[in-house]
């Protein structure tokens, strides 16, 4: 997924950029007497056993025209002779921050995957810019690099499978819930004079459960399948969380009540245990109250 793929690398950006530009600096000096393009094309050339995988290596001079054709495994990928490159950020902000930079994920030309690039200004002794090293690594294969956990390894992978298993069971069973709540509230077609109350708290339960549960299964697909956080990923599992057993509450009110209706007409020797379920939803409705004052007071500090 390319939303948690980017939401990644923004994780491990400064570690894929320090290795990159570590390749840089150990093959090639940042300032030399007189900068010569066949030295540093050798250097490039030693990076190309040092990176597994990379789209292609290539020089600029200090206006941004590519003066070596890329250097690539890839015969599709060589040429570029000749371009003008001063428009791309990876050039100007190695201009103007002197020194490796790296890119921000972008659609590379090559290959029209998502690529970053390490940019590597080269100077004489007095200062003056000549070069700037270019190195591209696809946006894929930079999280290999850096973040072996990602969504890419195999791990990655498992996880998102399971994920996606575990919410379309809990979606299969939202959707029976719903199913069940409807077809008790609809046993009698339009006829509504025929259903008893008893089969409208059920619905009511049955439905309310099946909301709790779909709102849990959207929360778990979007952060764990999608990638989707939100930038204040706290807030939004204290508010699935708050959603989750607010549904749950409501559930046990309405079963509640509905036993205390049912033993007060039929049988009221048993009303206590009507009582007790109440007590408890009231516990649960305290801790609740007690959950948002706390994550109340942790924002404010």
């Amino acid at each position: 997924m390319i939303i948690r793929e980017i939401q990644q690398f923004s994780e491990v950006r400064t570690r894929a950029r320090a290795y990159l530009c570590y390749l840089f600096t150990r093959n090639i000096p940042n300032r030399m007497p007189e900068p010569n393009i066949d030295v540093i094309s050798a250097s490039l050339d030693k990076i190309v056993h040092e990176v597994e995988e990379f789209e292609a290596l290539y020089l600029l001079d200090h206006r941004g025209e590519q003066v070596i054709n890329n250097i690539t495994d890839d015969p599709r990928k060589k040429g570029g002779l000749g371009q003008n490159r001063s428009a791309k950020s990876y050039y100007y902000r190695a201009v103007r921050e002197k020194r490796c930079v790296l890119s921000d994920p972008y659609p590379s030309t090559l290959t029209n995957d998502l690529t970053v690039t390490a940019s590597y200004p080269i100077y004489d002794n007095e200062g003056s810019l000549h070069y700037i090293a270019c190195i591209d690594v696809s946006l894929e294969h930079i999280l290999k690099i850096a973040h072996p956990s990602s969504l890419q390894s195999y791990f990655g992978k498992s996880s998102q499978l399971i994920y996606s298993i575990f919410s379309l069971s809990l979606l299969a069973i939202a959707m029976l819930l719903l199913f069940n709540g409807l077809r008790s509230l609809f046993t009698h077609g339009l006829a509504f004079n025929l259903l008893d109350i008893e089969a409208m708290f059920q619905s009511t339960i049955l439905i309310t459960l099946s909301l709790a549960i779909f709102d849990l299964v959207k929360t778990i697909f979007e952060e764990e399948v999608l990638g989707r956080h939100e930038r204040d990923e706290s807030s939004g599992i204290h508010k699935t969380m708050v959603r989750f057993l607010g549904s749950i509450i409501i559930a046990l009110a309405i079963e509640a009540l509905m036993l205390v209706f049912k033993y007060a007409i039929i049988d009221s020797a048993h009303i206590l245990n009507a009582v007790y379920l109440i007590g408890g939803v009231t516990l649960l409705l305290f801790g609740l109250a007690f959950y948002l004052k706390a994550i109340s007071q942790k924002r404010d500090e």
